[in-house]
C-alpha cells in the first residue's frame, strides 16, 4: 500500500496541486482536503501517514504570512495534530505553510528549556513560538532560483541521506527566517534542526550574500526541522522542480538537482 499523503488546503493556498503532483511521483497517494473538511472531522487526519501545508498566501496574509493558518491549525485541529506528530508521522510546510508551522511553535520548537515537542496526550495550547519568518532584508518580494545545501548533520528525515544539491525556486515576501533569541543559534545548529542552508551552485556558503541567500535569513537557513527530525519547514518550493524539463536552462542541455528528493525521503519515512 502506498502511504497516504493529505494535503491541507487552506484559503489562498495556491501549490496544492504541485505538492499533490510530487508525493504521487515521490510513491505515495496523495489527497487534498480543506482545513474545514477536515476541522469538521479531525480524527480523520490519522487515515494518513503524512502532512504536506503547501504554499500561497493563506487567508490573504491577514495578521502577517501564516498567522491565521497557524491559529486555525492551533485552535481547531490541536489536539489531532498533537496526536499525529507524537506517532512521528512526517509533516512537511512549505512557504506558507512552514510559516503556519513557525507561528504554531512546532518549528523550530521548544528551545529555551528544551521541552517536549508536544504533548502527546493532549493540544499543543503550551507551545511558544520561538522563531519568525519576517519581511526580506530587501524589502520586496523575491521570485528567483536559489540552491540548497542538505546538512548531513541534520536529524531531519526528509534530508536523510541527501548530498547532492537542490536547485529550486523561492517566491516569498517574508521568509526571512530569525530566532526570537538569536544566541539560540548555536542550540538549533547543536541539536541537528538547521536542514537546509542557501549555497551558491559550488555548494559554497551564501554567508548572508543576496541573492544567494534571498531574505537575509539567519545563518543562511533556508528550512528547520524539529528535535524528533519528523517536522520539516522551508521556505523554498522543491514541488516546482519535480522534472529535467522543469530546469530554468533545460533549453541548454542543464538538469539534475530535483527537489522530488525530499518527498521521496518523506514517503519513504511515512510508509516505514
Amino acid at each position: 500500500m502506498k502511504p497516504r499523503v493529505l494535503i491541507l488546503h487552506a484559503p489562498g493556498t495556491n501549490r496544492d496541486r504541485e505538492a499533490a503532483l510530487a508525493c504521487d511521483l515521490a510513491g505515495g497517494q496523495a489527497q487534498i482536503m480543506h482545513i474545514n473538511e477536515l476541522s469538521a472531522a479531525p480524527a480523520r487526519l490519522h487515515d494518513f501517514q503524512m502532512l504536506v501545508l503547501p504554499g500561497g498566501f493563506s487567508f490573504g496574509d491577514d495578521l502577517g504570512a501564516g498567522k491565521l493558518w497557524a491559529l486555525e491549525l492551533r485552535y481547531r485541529l490541536g489536539d489531532a495534530l498533537a496526536h499525529f506528530h507524537a506517532a512521528r508521522r512526517p509533516i512537511l510546510g512549505i512557504c506558507n505553510g512552514f510559516q503556519a508551522l513557525v507561528k504554531t511553535g512546532y518549528l523550530p520548537g521548544p528551545l529555551p528549556g528544551d521541552a517536549p515537542p508536544v504533548n502527546p496526550t493532549g493540544s499543543p495550547s503550551d507551545l511558544v513560538q520561538t522563531a519568525t519568518l519576517t519581511r526580506n532584508a530587501a524589502g520586496h518580494f523575491e521570485c528567483r532560483w536559489v540552491h540548497l545545501q542538505p546538512q548531513p548533520d541534520s536529524v531531519c528525515v526528509f534530508t536523510a541521506g541527501l548530498d547532492d544539491l537542490i536547485f529550486c525556486p523561492v517566491a516569498h515576501g517574508e521568509g526571512r527566517f530569525e530566532l526570537a533569541a538569536a544566541a539560540d543559534l548555536p542550540r538549533l545548529q547543536a541539536q541537528g534542526q538547521i536542514a537546509l542552508t542557501y549555497v551558491d551552485a559550488a555548494g559554497a556558503p551564501a554567508a548572508g550574500a543576496y541573492p544567494l541567500n534571498p531574505n537575509g535569513s539567519l545563518a543562511d537557513i533556508a528550512g528547520v526541522c524539529d528535535r524528533t527530525g519528523a517536522i520539516l519547514g522551508l521556505m523554498p518550493h522543491p514541488e516546482d522542480h519535480l522534472s529535467p524539463l522543469q530546469h530554468p536552462a533545460a533549453s541548454r542541455g542543464l538538469h539534475g538537482r530535483l527537489g522530488l528528493a525530499l518527498f521521496a525521503n518523506g514517503i519513504r519515512y511515512a510508509g516505514g
